[in-house]
């Protein structure tokens, strides 16, 4: 995309990832529009409602793109029935109503870059997989594959359309990460379970460097694995945490004591999930930070 004056709105600007990119595109000279979910305070802001799927279409009228990176945590919190509804509600509305917007305009936008997760393949064991993979049984999977369905409006009106599955984020400002840094700081980290199963992760710089790969390649389209190209298991990750901090890991939490304190959830912790970014490789895209050790030094 050309950089000056070229608009791109982002919803959850206020996030990890979208905070990242958003000041990545600002950087480089582009226009962004954030989504707001308050009244506008100036023309670089748009209302939205996302749990009711509404948007001020208008206001997204001459961006080039579309970003839509907003959700509640899906490990924020333990997963009763409420939060699981929230998780959805903050999701699949939000992709409707923005893929009609987008649909509706007279000039719709070149690209809409929707957010997923790789928890569409559910658990993979030692199972490498990339894009090809079907999509797993349970509510991750079932709750990415409503999201990315809940896409089909701005596809069907000739956007073209990326899904990127993105892996745990290594950063300090939050996700997975942002829990276990002052952990291992504190001398307080370990291995999860039997540390057997595989973490796919990528450093928060190259999820930013990837959206706009994605964002600048016209020829991309569906869904993309945003993970480093070799995913490592929990046991790994524990050690490089404790070489990087210099810091030891002798503690572990146990599998059960796991599955009491966070319920559902704990099935994310303790799944594996062996994840490649198989089509991000072969478009051409260069990780800048592809070892653990790096992404966390990066972080």
């Amino acid at each position: 995309m050309e950089q000056q004056r070229t608009r791109v709105a982002v919803a959850g600007a206020s996030g990890l990832i979208g905070g990242a990119l958003v000041r990545s595109l600002a950087a480089d000279g582009y226009q962004v529009i954030r989504l707001v979910r308050r009244a506008p305070r100036g023309a670089d802001e748009v209302r939205w409602e996302p749990e009711e799927g509404r948007v001020e279409a208008a206001g997204l009228a001459g961006c080039a793109a579309v970003v839509n990176l907003a959700g509640a945590g899906v490990g924020d919190r333990r997963w009763t029935e409420d939060y699981k509804k929230r998780i959805r509600d903050s999701r699949v509305p939000a992709t409707a109503g923005l893929a009609k917007a987008l649909a509706s305009l007279d000039e719709p936008p070149r690209v809409f870059v929707n957010g997923s997760a790789m928890g569409v393949y559910g658990e993979t064991g030692d199972r490498i997989v990339d894009e090809s993979a079907p999509a797993a049984s349970g509510f991750l999977p079932e709750l990415c594959v409503e999201w990315e369905g809940a896409a089909a409006p701005a596809r069907e009106a000739g956007v073209r359309t990326v899904f990127v599955r993105t892996g745990l984020v290594v950063a300090r400002g939050g996700g997975a990460w942002g829990k276990l840094f002052p952990l291992f700081k504190a001398g307080l980290g370990g291995r999860m379970g039997d540390g057997r199963q595989y973490w796919s992760y990528i450093a928060l710089h190259d999820e930013v460097a990837a959206i706009r790969h994605l964002l600048d390649r016209d020829d991309l389209s569906g869904p993309f694995n945003l993970t480093a190209p070799e995913p490592l298991t929990n046991r790994e990750i524990t050690a490089a945490m404790g070489r990087v901090l210099h810091r030891p890991t002798l503690f572990a939490v146990p599998a059960p004591v796991l599955r009491t304190v966070l319920g559902e959830m704990a099935g994310d912790v303790l799944g594996s999930a062996r994840v490649v970014p198989k089509r991000l490789l072969e478009s051409g895209f260069t990780f800048a930070f592809p070892g653990i050790e790096d992404a966390i030094r990066a972080a």
